[in-house]
């Protein structure tokens, strides 16, 4: 392996599911300036979108995911499209 190409800088930092609201604890190097605290100790916090526990693939669920109202737009265009 090559030496000196990985990050040294790992350590426990907090990942939240925004669809759900579930936390993960694991250790990274993502850099961030928010934070939450868990059990008593602040973490640094990474916010997620998806994760295993909300995925359609993982739980079964379709979901349609809209962060920026392209569904929205989309069904717009579509209905202009049909008349």
């Amino acid at each position: 392996m090559k030496k000196n190409i990985h990050p040294e800088t790992y350590r426990l930092v907090a990942f939240k599911d925004m669809s759900n609201d579930t936390v993960f604890l694991t250790r990274s190097c993502a850099k961030t300036k928010d934070t939450l605290v868990v059990d008593g100790v602040e973490y640094p916090l990474v916010k997620v979108e998806i994760s295993s526990t909300s995925h359609p693939f993982y739980t079964g669920k379709s979901k349609i995911v809209d962060t920026a109202g392209r569904v929205d737009r989309f069904y717009q265009r579509y209905k202009a499209r049909q008349k």
